[in-house]
């Protein structure tokens, strides 16, 4: 009997070590999952730990509205208001009165020299310019380049303001931008932003030519804005706003923001050089191009990265006569290099009507260097 006792004694024994090692046991691996379970911060959900980007996208937004601010205080002393006044005509209704038509400009020197649009002066036969605290000048038209649609203005007076000039060979699609000019001719120094659209840009002018290498942004550009300059967050001038597109010539395509700047570069050439001798001598080779540059030439598989593809060469045009033809790709114009720095229109602009120039090209992915005869383009 006492064996068969102490058997049960020792059963029940182990029955409990037994149930408390499994209580044990079971408490230490509850709690290692619990530990496990325990993710640190750093380990969140990534929702949890996105910065507050509101937050950020208001402070950035904030820091360009003040850019822009500081960017028109800067620059709207150089802006004027452009106008002007056509003659009537003697029509068969009678005499048509005289027609008042009104841009913008802005002022490039101490001197009392303005740039503004061609068209906005065209056919005028008294100009006035109104500053940008109000007082009125009478100014004279230098010159034009209608090509452009650029004319230089010079007043007599104190200046209150004289703008700068930017590189506009270095713009690039996305960056933020400021037109500035008098919209509707009431309107004086409106302010409108937007960014840079694209580079490059050539559009049909319509009466026989093209404007080549523009500026295409989507700022507001309205009538009365023409001549006024396109800034960048730097204060400088990149551009001359010149012309919107609203649709096409069919009248059936509606569109915004499309509106075209003349780039600096261009400006600051041709406006100089009516300054120094009273007129610009456009040098003329007689082709039609498309700049290429790394992106287009990755596009199209080209074999070069900068240059200007030849879409179209003129009858009896110096390009014709030097043995140029669509399809070449002009690399270099003269000692001058296309690349991101210089474009072709630019490049051909270093030199005079009568320079027998060398003009290095691109052909079925072969060197070839042709020698032409820039001639003067004629005003129509």
């Amino acid at each position: 009997m006492k064996r068969i006792l102490q058997f049960i004694l020792i059963f029940v024994g182990v029955i409990i070590a037994a149930v408390f090692g499994a209580y044990i046991g079971a408490s230490i691996v509850v709690n290692r999952l619990s530990e496990v379970t325990k993710v640190p911060m750093e380990l969140l959900p990534q929702e949890t730990q996105t910065p507050n980007l509101t937050n950020q996208l208001e402070v950035s937004l904030s820091e360009v509205s003040t850019t822009i601010t500081k960017v028109v205080e800067h620059v709207e002393p150089a802006v004027v208001t452009v106008v002007g006044e056509i003659p009537g005509q003697q029509t068969f209704f009678g005499y048509s009165g005289d027609q008042q038509v009104s841009g913008s400009g802005f002022i490039i020197s101490r001197d009392g020299f303005i740039v503004t649009n061609n068209h906005v002066i065209e056919n005028a036969n008294v100009v006035s310019v109104i500053l940008s605290d109000g007082t009125e000048l009478a100014a004279e038209i230098i010159s034009t380049d209608i090509f452009a649609d650029l004319a230089v203005l010079k007043v007599d007076g104190s200046m209150p303001g004289v703008a700068v000039f930017g590189d506009s060979d270095k713009l690039k699609p996305g960056e933020t931008v400021v037109a500035i000019g008098s919209p509707l001719g009431d309107f004086r120094n409106s302010v409108t932003s937007g960014v840079i659209s694209a580079t490059g840009r050539m559009i049909d002018s319509g009466n026989g030519y093209e404007m080549e290498n523009l500026i295409q942004t989507d700022a507001a550009i309205n009538s009365g804005n023409s001549g006024g300059p396109l800034v960048n967050l730097a204060g400088e001038i990149i551009g001359v706003n010149t012309l919107v597109i609203r649709g096409n010539n069919t009248g059936s395509a509606a569109a915004e923001g499309l509106g075209f700047a003349i780039p600096s570069n261009t400006v600051l050439l041709i406006s100089q050089q009516i300054i120094d001798n009273g007129y610009f001598a456009r040098p003329y080779l007689g082709v039609q191009v498309q700049h290429i540059n790394p992106t287009i030439s990755k596009r199209y598989d080209l074999s070069v990265e900068w240059g200007a593809y030849i879409t179209k060469v003129g009858n009896n045009t110096p390009a014709a006569r030097s043995g140029l033809r669509a399809g070449d790709i002009i690399v270099r114009v003269g000692d001058v290099v296309l690349d991101g720095d210089t474009v072709f229109v630019n490049a051909l602009f270093n030199f005079q009507p009568g320079d027998n120039i060398e003009i290095e090209v691109v052909r079925d992915a072969k060197r070839e260097v042709f020698r032409a005869d820039l001639i003067e383009l004629n005003q129509p």
